[in-house]
């Protein structure tokens, strides 16, 4: 599979290959730098690498080369890890770094929009869910079809933010990797860093009331506005868990936290 790629982009291998559900990748040196080859094997991979393309190295991973569903990206080297900071005392700057990388991927656009993903057609796996499950999933579902019914500030979304696609590039700052390439309000964007399974403490209501105004600071949005999406995300990244087989209580929760939160300031 990456036979090709390695002779045509004179590509030297520089460790073992990464299989995941949706790419194969495989660590490389381009020119004497250090590179990241990506072969997408699913639609919103390939979607991804043609907006992450059209970031132009603009707080986004650099491509160096693109053919067909193969991209050949800037890879990090830094050793910082926005996770490790913010679960060991450190997730306030961890936001605020994450925000910062996001409005810079908000940009308004120069130059035509590649081809991206509708946030409604995105959201249709939470519709499916609410309709069957009922509960949570409806609550989500009616917060996000809200949402979508008036959007505000749209515009290109990376689709997939969480402190795991958000990487140390060195000199370069935090920048993005792995994008979905979604087309809708910019809230969207902001949810998932109160959603991340991969950080526990997204299930204690004292981090969400903590997180909550920094995001909202940081980012522009009203915090009413800021919860209807983590409210909405929150779903649809149950109504994910679902379909793959996976427990969908953990973002339920979250979910259900952000509920609460909002019938207080109502």
């Amino acid at each position: 599979m990456f036979d090709h790629f390695i002779q045509a982009w004179a590509l030297v291998p520089d460790g073992a290959p990464i299989v995941t559900h949706s790419s194969h990748l495989l660590p490389v040196l381009w020119r004497g730098l250090p590179a990241m080859l990506k072969i997408a094997t699913v639609t919103e991979e390939t979607r991804g690498g043609l907006l992450i393309q059209w970031w132009d190295g603009e707080g986004a991973a650099k491509i160096y080369a693109q053919e067909g569903d193969a991209i050949l990206l800037e890879r990090a080297e830094g050793q910082r890890s926005l996770l490790t900071m913010a679960m060991n005392g450190e997730d306030d700057v961890a936001s605020r770094i994450i925000c910062g990388t996001i409005r810079t991927l908000h940009r308004p656009p120069a130059k035509p929009y590649p081809e991206l993903m509708p946030l409604d057609i995105w959201f249709r796996a939470l519709d499916a869910a609410s309709s069957t499950h009922g509960g949570s999933f409806n609550t989500a579902d009616t917060a996000a079809k809200a949402l979508l019914a008036e959007p505000r500030e749209v515009g290109v979304l990376h689709g997939d933010i969480h402190h795991g696609n958000i990487l140390d590039f060195e000199d370069r700052g935090f920048l993005a990797i792995d994008p979905k390439g979604l087309f809708g309000e910019r809230g969207y964007d902001y949810a998932n860093l109160f959603c991340n399974p991969d950080l526990p403490r997204t299930k204690d209501p004292a981090r969400l009331r903590r997180q909550l105004p920094i995001v909202a600071k940081e980012s522009g949005l009203a915090p009413d506005r800021l919860l209807r999406w983590i409210i909405a995300y929150a779903g649809l990244s149950a109504a994910w868990f679902l379909e793959y087989g996976g427990d969908p209580a953990p973002a339920l929760h979250v979910a259900e936290i952000a509920a609460a939160e909002l019938n207080k300031s109502a």
